[in-house]
């Protein structure tokens, strides 16, 4: 049977920054970088960036927020990775609303390599999707006027009030970072240095242009 072990890895510390400053964001990085590179210490810090996209985005938007803040975090701390983390609803027509809520992760790292991974996918109540397109607030801002929670995202998040604890934004949000991470995992599979810019690529050497 073969090893699915994660291997070790030696050298100095891998520093890791973080578009955001929610305190949920910095942990669940830290926790999926921990698991990915065993043996590196591994340091992970927040940073105030901008998205660059709308408070609530809206299916594209949110890959685009996760991919700029994961960019402007790299650029601004001259750190080993950057980390993007967006939450936002993307249009399903089977789904009861019509919309999944979907956490995304971009990834970019100091060699030009960039990926993308997303947590899984749930369905917010009715009455916080009408908030959100009816009224323009955003799903945190939609929660405090229905269930009168404040600043539910940077806790359990709205999964852990839906699922009555049984998963937490943490845990979803290393779910997010795990999958984007997958890549960097199986380097040989994913990733080519482009000789003659001598920088990696992928199969989208455009992700972040």
């Amino acid at each position: 049977m073969e090893d699915s072990t994660v291997p070790e890895r030696r050298g100095p510390p891998l520093r890791v920054a973080v578009g955001s400053t929610n305190p949920v964001k910095i942990r669940a990085a830290e926790r999926a970088f921990s698991r990915a590179f065993q043996g590196l210490g591994v340091v992970v810090f927040g940073m105030d960036v901008e998205s660059g996209v709308p408070p609530q985005p809206i299916g594209e938007e949110t890959i685009r927020g996760a991919m700029n803040r994961a960019a402007r975090a790299l650029e601004a701390s001259g750190a080993d990775f950057g980390v993007g983390i967006e939450a936002g609803l993307f249009h399903f027509p089977n789904a009861l609303t019509g919309y999944l809520e979907l956490q995304w992760c971009a990834l970019r790292d100091r060699a030009g390599r960039a990926s993308l991974g997303c947590g899984p996918g749930f369905e917010q109540p009715p009455a916080i999707i009408e908030e959100v397109l009816e009224k323009g607030r955003d799903v945190e801002g939609a929660i405090d006027a229905i269930f009168g929670i404040k600043g539910i995202g940077r806790g359990e998040g709205a999964i852990g009030l839906l699922s009555k604890g049984l998963m937490d934004r943490e845990e979803l949000t290393e779910s997010a970072v795990l999958m984007a991470l997958i890549p960097f995992l199986n380097e040989g599979l994913y990733f080519k240095k482009d000789r003659s810019e001598g920088r990696f690529v992928g199969t989208r050497p455009s992700l972040y242009r």
